[in-house]
């Protein structure tokens, strides 16, 4: 297996998605890949099935992604088409740093982030940003960043594209509505996952409960202790174990006890 350092210092390889998916496959390992199956649940019938994995562990990935960051958007858009999870991982990645970089203030690029936005967007829709760590890695920045701190094309503030989102059939759009509310909290609003978490209490899948509870704990952490707790308030009663697990996470012993009590 090649050393990540050697492969981060190669960089004559060329900024293409043939080139850092090669990169990616040189630092595979076979046993990291077998658990990685297992652990991301790519069963029949489970949440990341037929997801296919060459064993790359996300420090190896980062480190290898540092010599590809100025890549072309159509290359890394051409590798979010693959079929192998690292290489989306990384593509991901790639489609951050460059969006940061975008947003610098000395270098603010409205256009770029608008064109990654879009990109990434047209990626999750495709059914192509298909696992919880590629959602967690990216929904907050390509979409929750890019609606927050606005520009031409982020609707000035419009939450719709959360909306839309959240009520899709697709697990993973509604993950990434709810991710994205993150970098919203960070800034101490939490209007966008207050709107949004009402309609998915009743959500099927155990990731959502986990990620919607995940989000209300960071209200209460990060924005306003009250008004998590007025949320629970009016919706412990009808929340997932999970979902209020999480969301409670932080609370003293009796108020997590009175919560699920309301259950």
């Amino acid at each position: 297996m090649e050393d990540a350092g050697s492969i981060v210092a190669r960089e004559d390889s060329g900024q293409t998605a043939g080139a850092l998916a090669a990169a990616i496959d040189a630092a595979g390992d076979p046993i990291d890949a077998e658990f990685l199956q297992r652990f991301f649940k790519t069963g029949p019938g489970q949440y990341g099935e037929g997801d296919v994995f060459v064993g790359v562990r996300v420090p190896v990935t980062r480190a290898i992604v540092k010599g590809f960051e100025r890549m072309p958007l159509a290359e890394v858009s051409a590798l979010l088409e693959s079929p192998v999870h690292e290489h989306r991982l990384a593509a991901l990645i790639v489609l951050v740093r460059q969006f940061e970089s975008a947003g610098k203030v000395r270098m603010r690029d409205d256009a770029a982030r608008a064109e990654i936005h879009a990109a990434y967007l047209d990626a999750v829709r495709a059914g192509h940003v298909n696992n919880w760590d590629l959602v967690d890695t990216s929904a907050e920045y390509l979409v929750g960043e890019f609606l927050r701190s606005g520009g031409p094309g982020a609707g000035d503030g419009d939450l719709t594209l959360l909306d839309e989102l959240a009520a899709s059939d697709a697990l993973w759009e509604r993950r990434v509505a709810v991710l994205a509310t993150f970098a919203f909290i960070k800034a101490g609003d939490a209007g966008p996952i207050l709107r949004l978490a009402p309609t998915l209490v009743d959500d099927r899948e155990d990731l959502m409960h986990k990620a919607v509870g995940w989000m209300l704990r960071e209200t209460g952490k990060r924005v306003d202790r009250e008004l998590l707790t007025g949320f629970l308030d009016e919706c412990a009663p009808r929340m997932p174990r999970t979902m209020l697990s999480y969301a409670t996470e932080h609370l003293s012993p009796a108020e997590r006890a009175f919560y699920r009590a309301l259950r």
